[in-house]
């Protein structure tokens, strides 16, 4: 089967001239659940390849096999430890407001600060945007443009300032905006279009039913119609996406809200796990197992109504899976790899100007690095509290370092990790739905379907750097 991009997490050390013995390759088989094939994978490189059943033993005691991959495994050293550990920030989750209009269950923001938290000002919104352009053109390749997302609380309670920062800065950033919609009027989709932004909307059900038990505002009413009405505002604009978080209260629906993303010629669309990082979302965690379940079938679902109509929707967090596997260095998403992107290819501004690896760890003071308005943001982003997240690797902590799909799932998420199970060294709240995502993933390589979930040219700039059908 053909590998695409198949990094390493290390160089090979010396010793071992056979698989599994001194400090050589280790290659472990990994059961997918397909009827024909089983995965051999090297966990300590990304390598990975599609065996016959029937031809296990023949593989492991190749020499033509071992030898080739040998040959390649410096490049995959290189290439993934660039991934890993040479990344610096392009893109920032910027902000602007504490407060939001709504009272979602799992939200991660404290609900203090939803209620009283902190507008920036346009003179603040302002000084932020010119030093986050400083510090860029530092680290971002000439002809490449950051990227500032923002995100948070509610950002359209801040539309006026945020809209001239957009005006003013379209020429130095990529701008995004994720909103849930509710502030949303003609004018704002108007405007949002014309500077080319990209919108992401959140969305929990496909009926007003389910989407309003977790998203409705502080007095309990629900919004599932006025984000509808949106979403038909935007049909058609390549910049527009949908988030769903998947809870308890969801999950047993996703397909359906996949029939109802398609018919409204959604494109792609994020099916999250939520986070487990607050006390509050617990409640609303699915089993792994029975969620999982219910996520393939979502998926299937995506591929039954592409077959048939010729459009695709693309679940993007799914969609990294299999980019993760098929070729590493091209995934779009940084949350499924250890360590995580948090404080690597991004960060997250606060509205008083603290910085955090990620928004994730807004309202948890240990993960605050310093101030963008007191100190340099490159002295930040090496503080301690960064720290503690760009080392957290996978590799160092069991059980993750004996499990071989680690280099697919990334053992995410730190704040996760960090504040439900007690440290960085522990693992997050979804090991084994991730388990049955790289599972299904490669169950689609093995039968040919990767691309029908995938971006059509996602792998225009992609290279084969290792073929192993030839042996």
């Amino acid at each position: 089967m053909t590998a695409q991009n198949n990094q390493a997490l290390a160089a090979p050390l010396a010793g071992g001239r056979y698989l599994n013995s001194g400090t050589g390759q280790g290659l472990q088989f990994v059961d997918i659940g397909h009827q024909e094939y089983i995965a051999l994978v090297d966990p300590k490189t990304a390598f990975w390849s599609l065996v016959k059943k029937d031809r296990m033993a023949e593989t492991i005691t190749d020499g033509n096999f071992i030898s080739a991959y040998r040959e390649k495994a410096a490049q995959f050293a290189d290439e993934m430890n660039m991934l890993m550990f040479g990344l610096k920030p392009s893109a920032v989750y910027f902000n602007p407001t504490e407060r939001c209009n709504l009272d979602c269950t799992y939200c991660y923001i404290p609900a203090d600060m939803r209620k009283n938290g902190k507008h920036m000002t346009e003179e603040e919104l302002f000084s932020a945007l010119e030093k986050l352009k400083s510090y860029f053109k530092t680290v971002v390749p000439e002809g490449r443009l950051p990227q500032v997302i923002f995100h948070g609380a509610e950002v359209m309670l801040v539309r006026d300032a945020m809209f001239k920062g957009i005006g003013k800065y379209r020429e130095d950033f990529r701008f995004g905006v994720q909103t849930n919609a509710t502030l949303l009027d003609d004018a704002d989709i108007e405007f949002l279009k014309r500077m080319d932004v990209s919108i992401g909307l959140s969305l929990d059900g496909h009926t007003p039913e389910i989407a309003d038990k977790t998203r409705a505002d502080w007095a309990g009413r629900g919004i599932f119609d006025k984000v509808n009405e949106a979403i038909d505002k935007l049909r058609g604009y390549s910049g527009f996406n949908v988030i769903s978080t998947v809870t308890t209260e969801n999950m047993e629906h996703l397909s359906q809200m996949v029939d109802f993303l398609h018919e409204r010629e959604v494109s792609s669309c994020m099916l999250n796990m939520l986070r487990c990082t607050l006390p509050g979302s617990r409640a609303l965690k699915p089993d792994d197992l029975t969620v999982a379940g219910h996520f393939i079938a979502a998926l299937e679902r995506t591929h039954e109504l592409y077959k048939k109509t010729g459009r695709k929707l693309v679940v993007v967090n799914f969609a990294n899976i299999l980019i993760s596997i098929l070729a590493p260095t091209a995934r779009r998403l940084l949350c499924d790899i250890s360590p995580c992107g948090g404080g690597r290819g991004f960060f997250a501004l606060a509205p008083n100007g603290d910085l955090f690896p990620c928004s994730e760890f807004i309202g948890l003071p240990k993960f605050n690095g310093g101030n963008l308005f007191k100190g340099e943001i490159g002295d930040i982003l090496t503080s301690e509290p960064f720290k503690m997240v760009t080392e957290r690797n996978a590799e160092d902590f069991e059980p993750c370092r004996s499990c071989a799909i680690r280099p697919f799932c990334g053992s995410p998420c730190p704040a996760e990790a960090h504040e439900m199970n007690g440290g960085m060294d522990k693992t997050g709240a979804f090991c084994e739905f991730y388990e049955e995502q790289v599972r299904y993933a490669l169950r689609l390589i093995a039968d040919g379907k990767e691309n029908d979930f995938l971006w059509d040219g996602w792998d225009r700039d992609t290279e084969t750097t290792f073929d192993a059908i030839r042996f």
